[in-house]
């Protein structure tokens, strides 16, 4: 009767503590954050600043929103100036996790590009600021960067904006063109070029080698804007479009 008596206690105690244990999960699973998967989703009158994302399959990230630029929400996923302390000829693991300060300048990462631009159909904007301050930009209605395995290709839809498009058109006396060229950096040499354009410059989309370039240290270029690589700085912005 003793052992028998000691076996129900010790089964009550058992589904008690099984109890306990899956409320508290229950607890901390409802009090744990659920951060937005972009810019977007913050309210429109939520101040520009740092905030917490979390793309679909991506632990959160840290990035600066954008919500004065025209139609707020947007996700800054670079941000670079002339002077920068950065040194952007990095490697291919450093750009695919992303490195800098997002209070300054900063690369969100290649892998989570690729990640945020899967959640649905987004929009680009490239961003460059003259050496005379003023502001010029490029806007593709069809933003996406494809997966590590297919080498990080850069998708773009149509232009707008003020200049000529050098992203989707081809230029063959400047650097050929950047849309659908892989992602190169110095230890990953993906270009068309014999040589490897990003051990001269810092990883971007290569063709042979560039038309706009705004991934390097002291040397923004912009065709028309800055044409020696001296934009003061850079910015490149994403967010939701409605293009299906």
């Amino acid at each position: 009767p003793g052992l028998q008596a000691g076996t129900s206690w010790l089964h009550r105690d058992l589904v008690f503590l099984t109890t306990v244990v899956a409320m508290l999960l229950l607890c901390t699973s409802a009090a744990a954050p659920r951060f937005p998967p972009d810019c977007s989703h913050l309210r429109k009158n939520s101040p520009s600043g740092v905030y917490v994302i979390q793309p679909a399959r991506s632990p959160p990230r840290v990035v600066w929103c954008d919500m004065d630029t025209e139609g707020k929400g947007w996700t800054v996923v670079q941000r670079n100036s002339h002077d920068t302390e950065l040194n952007w000829k990095q490697s291919w693991t450093t750009y695919k996790y992303g490195f800098g300060n997002v209070h300054s300048d900063y690369w969100l990462g290649t892998e989570y590009l690729h990640l945020l631009t899967q959640q649905g159909t987004y929009k680009v904007r490239f961003v460059v600021r003259d050496k005379t301050n003023v502001t010029h930009f490029a806007e593709y209605d069809i933003f996406r960067v494809e997966s590590e395995a297919s080498g990080y290709p850069l998708r773009l839809g149509r232009h707008s904006g003020d200049g000529d498009d050098y992203l989707t058109l081809y230029h063959p006396k400047k650097g050929g063109i950047h849309d659908n060229m892989k992602f190169s950096t110095v230890d990953k040499d993906q270009d068309q070029y014999s040589g490897n354009c990003a051990k001269s410059y810092g990883g971007w989309w290569y063709h042979r080698c560039q038309n706009i370039l705004l991934n390097a240290k002291n040397y923004i270029v912009w065709p028309g804007f800055c044409d020696n690589g001296d934009c003061a700085a850079s910015l490149i912005l994403v967010k939701p479009t409605d293009v299906c």
